[in-house]
């Protein structure tokens, strides 16, 4: 673990403007100083670009150069917004607003509504699902939950590209989007659903950045009062901006040009959505002048993790390629990454799962392990392998930790014993803070140890657990801090929405994974059709995909598991191979030569394998590639090398077993498959133990077959009669 990630949770502030500066790199220095004109970042992950651009505001500030109410910073989620505002309030700078672009936009919305509309603003529609689900009826057309869902997507999508209903099936037409329904269908849904929403007075999130940047269009006045107000700019994740947020983002700034963009086109996974790199990778063109600055000093990832990430962008093509970050470990080396193909889902389940309770026994606690996969169906084979290993796990994309039930009920009773002091009965016995903590929340059903199992029991135990740890670490940090003092800090981190962590291993798609590190992370179910996803059909598609797994891998900072399944289920055919992006970088994958080599490391069979006899991967006997297709394997080389097999023999085999399956009443296969003849056909064997080696030649169909098949290699003719098959190639 980093230095910087395990550093008290209390730091003392900066004493100075100067101060702020020290512990950063040349180049996080560099952006710091960079305080007048247009600024690009291009940070790579794990570069510190939010430490960066923190410290460019704190800096600004504590020196007198920019003053806190007119810095205007916004991302994209309240996650990363609530953490630049924790930071900035760790580094002494009060009043710099850090907001998503939904947030600071609804703020300015609600203040100038009543001024140009008149009366109040319309209701805000949380979910937009069910209101879209009324206009597909009134529509007559009958959409499935997974159908409402992508049409809700395709709607939004819609409003932040600026798109019509009328417009929408000619601009899906010219484009490479693939709409899940019928574009006129869609065009007329969304059409129905802006009236109703028209007809019961409520608005929608889209709507709130359409209503802002039209009211900044038309009223010049009001354009101006916001222009007076913020004077300095700072955009994180500037690679996801849609063109609707860009049209509000140069709204703001007027004809000025007083800002900082932070982002990596390498990063650059929300596309779906609207979001595009293309703001980014046209930075310096509109703004000539601009400082640019590359962060590539990588402080959270091992130079194993590190190598292999370059390795997957150094595959990709297309303009956002050309841009591709090299990043440079800064941390000691590391275990190389594992890679280990299973014989079905549930067995990469439970291996990942074993995996995982080894890990912790090892000391890396649950909450610094993430299982990462391509979609949220994914995750509930994990869910129960980790259940049944008694690993305590969390969903990614629950509510807020500050939202749970129980965290606010927490709250009241803590608020509630801080104001009675001494007359509270409970804090008796309690003779320090973290002691005063847990005796609280002991009646809300914190133990000492947590509950068995998992489920919402559990669930409330972690969130209950993570407030006694922030407890803990709040009265080393600030000797003699009271009940009160705990309470107050609570308060601002709700605010801030700066929550503690919860002791659980991580279970999370890649896309809820941006953002975010661990200390181990397992990337699971990466086989073609999956990584990249089948729907992705062009080009620009499918590295996308490759820019999702190049994030799920840079999310590790020490270990790096990386699995595939070749079946879904026990005993399904084992017809899948592994994504097409680790070609090259995988041990026995083929080399992609010095500048893209691969993570190092070696390819582990999983359990259910192993149980089938094969204790290593299966490669290519021509081009020393993996195999995973069950044909290739019996094979021992790719489909598409070249064949030395013997066809004359090859047929003298199909001659032999055609005899064999009429006599024993089988089919033919039962007896040995095509492509165990032709694997016979081209290796020849001459003893037992080279016929033994051949995949399909099990230990009872060599005793009963084994002398007549070796005879027809020898060029002799077989002898004695069948001795029965088995039902299939062991």
């Amino acid at each position: 673990m980093t230095a910087a990630t395990h550093s008290t949770l209390f730091p003392q502030v900066p004493e100075s403007a100067d101060a702020v500066l020290d512990g950063l790199d040349p180049e996080q220095r560099e952006v710091a100083l960079a305080l007048h004109g247009p600024v690009c970042v291009l940070a790579g992950a794990g570069t510190g670009k939010t430490r960066a651009i923190t410290h460019r505001i704190a800096y600004g500030v504590r020196a007198g150069i920019l003053q806190p109410g007119s810095v205007l910073a916004v991302t994209f989620t309240n996650r990363a917004a609530g953490e630049m505002r924790g930071r900035l309030r760790e580094l002494g700078t009060a009043g710099v607003q850090a907001r998503t672009f939904h947030s600071a936009a609804l703020r300015q919305l609600q203040y100038f509504w009543p001024k140009v509309v008149g009366g109040d603003l319309p209701r805000l529609l949380e979910r937009k699902i069910q209101l879209v689900a009324e206009a597909a009826a009134r529509c007559r057309v009958r959409l499935d939950r997974n159908e409402l869902r992508d049409v809700t997507g395709e709607i939004e999508w819609a409003k932040v590209t600026q798109t019509v209903p009328a417009d929408y099936p000619a601009v899906v037409a010219k484009s490479v989007r693939d709409a899940p329904r019928d574009p006129a269908e869609i065009g007329q849904i969304y059409a129905m659903y802006e009236q109703l929403k028209r007809d019961r007075s409520v608005i929608d999130f889209e709507d709130v950045l359409l209503l802002t940047v039209g009211i900044l269009q038309d009223r010049h006045d009001i354009a101006d009062q916001i222009r007076g107000q913020y004077q300095h700019f700072v955009v994180d994740e500037y690679q996801d901006v849609s063109p609707l947020q860009q049209r509000l983002l140069d709204l703001w700034l007027g004809d000025r040009d007083s800002l900082c963009v932070v982002g990596d086109a390498s990063q650059t996974i929300y596309s779906f959505t609207g979001a595009t790199p293309d703001h980014l990778l046209n930075f310096r063109t509109r703004h000539p002048n601009a400082t640019v600055v590359k962060l590539v000093r990588d402080y959270r990832s091992t130079p194993q993790v590190v190598h292999l990430a370059n390795g997957l962008l150094s595959q990709a093509r297309g303009r956002a390629a050309e841009h591709r970050l090299e990043l440079v470990s800064q941390r000691d080396p590391g275990p190389d990454p594992g890679y280990t193909e299973y014989a079905d889902e549930p067995a990469e389940a439970e291996g990942t799962a074993r995996r995982i309770r080894d890990l912790i026994a090892a000391g890396v606690p649950a909450g610094e392990i993430a299982v990462l996969y391509r979609i949220n169906a994914q995750s509930e084979v994990y869910e129960q392998a980790l259940a049944d290993a008694g690993v305590p796990y969390q969903l990614r994309g629950a509510e807020r930790f500050f939202e749970r039930q129980e965290v606010r009920e927490a709250g009241i009773a803590l608020r509630g014993a801080a104001r009675a002091g001494s007359n509270d009965s409970l804090l008796d016995d309690a003779e320090d803070l973290p002691a005063q903590v847990r005796a609280v929340l002991s009646t809300k059903g914190w133990t000492t140890e947590p509950p068995a199992g998992s489920g919402a029991v559990r669930d409330r135990w972690e969130s209950l657990a993570a407030l006694v740890r922030l407890a803990e670490d709040f009265a080393r940090a600030r000797s003699g801090a009271t009940l009160s003092d705990l309470v107050a800090e609570l308060d601002e981190r709700a605010a801030a929405q700066h929550a503690p962590t919860v002791q659980g291993v991580t279970l999370a798609s890649l896309h809820a994974a941006k953002g975010l590190e661990w200390d181990a992370v397992f990337l699971v179910g990466l086989t073609e059709g999956m990584m990249p996803i089948t729907y992705a059909k062009t080009d620009e598609q499918v590295e996308e995909e490759r820019r999702l797994l190049y994030v799920g891998v840079t999310r590790a900072r020490l270990h790096l598991a990386l699995s595939w399944a070749l079946s879904r289920s026990p005993g399904g055919r084992a017809s899948r191979r592994p994504t097409r992006f680790l070609k090259g970088l995988r041990p026995g994958s083929g080399a992609l030569g010095p500048s893209g080599a691969g993570g190092g490391g070696s390819v582990e069979r999983g359990a259910a394998a192993v149980r089938r006899g094969r204790r290593g991967p299966v490669r290519c006997r021509v081009c020393g590639a993996t195999l995973t297709e069950a044909g290739e394997m019996k094979l021992m080389r790719c489909e598409d090398c070249p064949s030395d097999m013997d066809e004359a023999l090859y047929e003298r085999l199909r001659d032999w077993r055609a005899d064999q399956a009429k006599e024993l009443g089988q089919p033919a296969y039962c007896v040995f498959t095509d492509k165990t003849l032709m694997a016979i056909a081209e290796r020849m064997p001459s003893t037992d133990g080279e016929l033994a080696g051949i995949a399909g030649v099990g230990v009872r169909k060599l005793d009963r077959f084994g002398a007549d098949v070796l005879a027809i290699c020898a060029g002799e003719e077989p002898g004695g009669g069948p001795g029965g098959a088995d039902e299939s190639d062991s």
